[in-house]
């Protein structure tokens, strides 16, 4: 059988899945419980009293039988069973048509269809009272009107079973949940320090709970120094390599500087793409690691971006703000200006122009930069935002001397803030469409 459609009313929370494994077999006990209860004592207690009270009623009618007219009823019950304690008494016509009784009467539904079938001549039974039955019954001196007490006829106290089964499981059920919370609680732990490596933040975090949750708590420590020293040697490799490489190319500039300026123009230009080169490799090792998280305005702070690529001659408009979200994101100011202003950078060089546009939700930011130049294809998109990749036939790579870091390095500040760095096609300008998204 497919249970795929109860996954829309499970939990989706760790929290709410415990709690329903928890509760779902107190709720099914106290059910089965009830259905025993009701079905083999309670109902089977009705019985036995209503047979009793049926016996007591043969006698009662004996008695009415014995008086001489329908007045003297009352007086002959009461001679021979008065110790019975029935109230006999002539009821007048016309008689209940139907039998009366409160919706919540369980024992009732027992009682009614039992009376009627272990005794003839019942008109109506009247149970509309917590107290006291009622009963209409035809006799040899017309219809009379018997009332004895209810408590004679139903078990007393029976909602004492369904209060203690639903107190006593609310109160286990309490327990249990305050020690699952403290179970789930190094899980929760465990999941929030993932989540903030995993959007560039360090959070201290040390392994506690039960063995299976200390042993990923250690391996997720582990894991997170591991990455870390990766992540610091490459940096310190390549900027060793580029502090190293420095020095050379100064030399080269000006020994250059002092022959020919007509023939050292193409060596000149060969050594500022060497330069250029060296940047861009120094700043994908720096990746998003650069600074700390901070609180940043996204509008102000793309509309600052947008304002330094104007001045530097690069033809990039800003839209108007998109969504109705407010307030502040935490980013990494540095990284995230680096991988707009390469996205930036990417569209002005394959295109003529840009535009970059900001939209704000209560769950999510997103920065976007369009262009219109030849875009990239659907196929491709994936190894473009790889490092060191140059689609030539996409993205002209003749009219610039980049290395194929840009989107690799936007995309990768893009995952260090927990988002995602999306391409497509452009609506507006017709080329390609770089979209930073990231969760608040």
């Amino acid at each position: 059988m497919n249970f795929a459609w109860l996954k829309r009313y499970v939990p989706r929370g760790i929290y709410g899945r415990a709690a329903l494994i928890l509760l779902l077999p107190v709720v099914f006990l106290q059910l089965v419980v009830v259905v025993i209860f009701a079905q083999r004592h309670f109902e089977g207690v009705t019985g036995q009293m209503t047979d009793t009270v049926l016996r007591e009623l043969e006698l009662v009618m004996l008695a009415v039988g014995t008086a001489p007219d329908a007045q003297s009823v009352p007086t002959a019950v009461e001679a021979r069973a008065g110790p019975l304690d029935f109230v006999v008494t002539p009821a007048n016509r016309p008689l209940p048509e139907e039998d009366s009784m409160l919706w919540y009467d369980y024992s009732g539904r027992v009682l009614i269809p039992r009376l009627r079938s272990k005794m003839d001549g019942i008109e109506a039974v009247d149970l509309s009272d917590d107290d006291f039955v009622v009963l209409y019954i035809e006799s040899v001196h017309g219809p009379l009107r018997i009332q004895f007490e209810r408590r004679r006829i139903s078990a007393s106290n029976p909602h004492q079973l369904f209060v203690y089964t639903v107190f006593f499981g609310v109160l286990l059920s309490y327990i249990a949940t305050i020690y699952l919370r403290n179970q789930l609680r190094p899980i929760k732990r465990l999941a929030r320090a993932a989540e903030a490596f995993g959007r560039g933040r360090h959070e201290p975090y040390t392994p506690t709970g039960a063995i299976e949750v200390r042993a990923a708590g250690n391996a997720f420590v582990d894991m997170r120094a591991r990455i870390e020293r990766q992540i610091e040697q490459r940096t310190l490799m390549l900027s060793g390599v580029s502090h190293d490489l420095r020095t050379p190319l100064t030399r080269m500039r000006l020994g250059l500087s002092m022959i020919d300026e007509e023939d050292a123009a193409p060596l000149l230009a060969d050594v500022d793409d060497m330069q250029r080169m060296l940047d861009e490799f120094l700043n994908f090792a720096k990746g998003a690691a650069e600074g700390e998280p901070e609180e940043v305005a996204p509008h102000g702070f793309v509309s600052a971006i947008v304002e330094d690529a104007q001045r530097a001659g690069r033809r990039v408009t800003l839209l108007p703000p998109e969504g109705a979200g407010e307030g502040i994101v935490k980013l990494r100011r540095v990284a995230m200006r680096r991988a707009v202003d390469n996205l930036i950078s990417n569209a002005v060089r394959y295109g003529t122009q840009a535009e970059v546009s900001v939209m704000l939700s209560d769950r999510t930011l997103r920065i976007r930069v369009e262009d219109d130049g030849p875009g990239i294809p659907e196929a491709r998109r994936d190894e473009a935002t790889r490092p060191f990749s140059r689609l030539d036939p996409a993205r002209n790579q003749d009219k610039g001397g980049g290395v194929g870091l840009g989107l690799a390095i936007a995309s990768d500040i893009a995952r260090a803030h927990g988002g995602v760095l999306r391409l497509g096609e452009s609506d507006r300008l017709g080329g390609l469409r770089a979209d930073i998204v990231i969760a608040r």
